[in-house]
């Protein structure tokens, strides 16, 4: 089995800008079909509410993705792996695309979140054909794209499906996702298995992978913790804006996401800092710069500019922590990076679930400021905790 050391080819920067869109166009797909429920409900008769459905079910095969197609990583070539992948995923595409039902584009919705998760597919490949000193700023630049994907995924989505319609969306997914697919083709070099492990035994090394390592289990809950805060604030920021003194609609909501270009654009830089100075201080500065951005939107209530300088805060804060804990996890074992990014990526979302769920209760209850307070308490749990790495 191939070892760190084994390596033989190592990333030109072309490839690293290709595995970088890759990733993003790849994590776009499940995020596109939320600009156009509204569409959704009107071309199907549904009743208000319904089309909801749609990116559930997609956000559902995501995390059946994680869990069980993301692991394989470590079991099989990885190039022959990501190009299966990214052929399912151009059928599912493909398939939502001339949906004759709704029932049909819900089915075809979970495919595509299962096989969007190609995007962890590429990310350990990365970080495997990284050479140690330069693992941060690649996965830095890895991650970026992630995010990009993610934020211009709503725009792009919104924008054709206005202009021509919701199947268009999908039809420019997976003409996207071909010609990525035939770029990875051509250049992404082969990569030998890590394990030989059956696939029941892959899955429950998961479990193993958490008990042996300390550094895994730190890593994790802080990244559960300061996700929860991310998420508990982008989940609750179109009610704060649709009242007093915003009155703003759902376009606000997207324009002030693409704010957070910045965090993409930072994460390379601290990539490259967690590189020369080691991610856990990155980490720690994180967590500490998310606590300070919850203070600010909650000191700084009714004010767009404080929004404003708060996200860039928080973003940059979240994707370098990110980075770094990445970073950090990826090196505890060369030939189980496929494992291990399942087990942060599983927990980190499951962090976004809590963090979805009690920051909406807190919102509830008191309001803006109950959740600025659950905010900068979760992340000051994560400050707390990085301090022990």
């Amino acid at each position: 089995m191939q070892t760190d050391n084994a390596r033989s080819v190592l990333p030109s920067a072309a490839l690293v800008r290709l595995l970088a869109v890759g990733a993003g166009a790849a994590v776009a797909n499940s995020y596109y079909n939320q600009a156009f429920l509204a569409h959704l409900t009107a071309d199907f008769g549904l009743a208000a509410g319904a089309a909801a459905i749609v990116p559930v079910l997609t956000q559902a095969g995501n995390a059946l993705g994680v869990l069980f197609l993301a692991p394989l990583g470590d079991r099989l070539e990885r190039k022959s792996l990501i190009l299966a992948t990214i052929g399912a995923l151009v059928i599912a595409l493909i398939g939502a695309a001339v949906s004759p039902g709704f029932v049909w584009l819900a089915a075809t919705s979970l495919a595509v979140g299962l096989f969007a998760t190609v995007a962890q597919q590429i990310v350990p490949l990365a970080v495997h054909l990284a050479p140690p000193a330069e693992r941060g700023r690649i996965l830095g630049k890895v991650t970026g794209g992630i995010l990009i994907g993610i934020l211009l995924a709503r725009t792009v989505s919104g924008t054709i499906s206005d202009l021509w319609g919701w199947p268009f969306v999908f039809w420019f997914a997976a003409a996207l996702m071909i010609a990525i697919g035939g770029a990875l083709a051509l250049w992404l070099p082969r990569v030998p298995p890590t394990t030989d492990l059956s696939y029941p035994r892959l899955l429950g090394s998961l479990w193993t992978l958490v008990r042996t390592h300390g550094v895994l289990r730190r890593a994790v809950a802080v990244q559960f913790l300061i996700f929860a805060a991310f998420i508990g604030f982008w989940s609750n920021l179109a009610l704060l804006l649709s009242e007093p003194p915003y009155q703003f609609g759902g376009t606000a909501v997207g324009l002030l996401a693409l704010v957070g270009v910045a965090g993409a654009l930072a994460a390379p830089i601290a990539g490259g800092f967690a590189d020369r100075r080691g991610p856990a201080v990155v980490v720690s500065i994180g967590a500490g710069l998310v606590v300070l951005a919850f203070l600010i939107f909650g000191l700084w209530q009714g004010s767009l500019i404080g929004l404003v300088v708060g996200i860039v805060v928080m973003d940059l804060a979240v994707q370098s922590s990110q980075v770094a804990n990445q970073a950090r996890v990826y090196s505890l074992d060369p030939t189980a990076r496929s494992r291990l990014n399942t087990v942060f990526m599983a927990t980190m979302l499951a962090g976004g679930a809590f963090g979805a769920g009690i920051g909406g209760a807190a919102y509830a209850v008191w309001g803006w400021i109950g959740t600025c307070g659950f905010g900068a308490i979760s992340a000051g749990f994560a400050w707390l905790l990085s301090q022990k790495s």
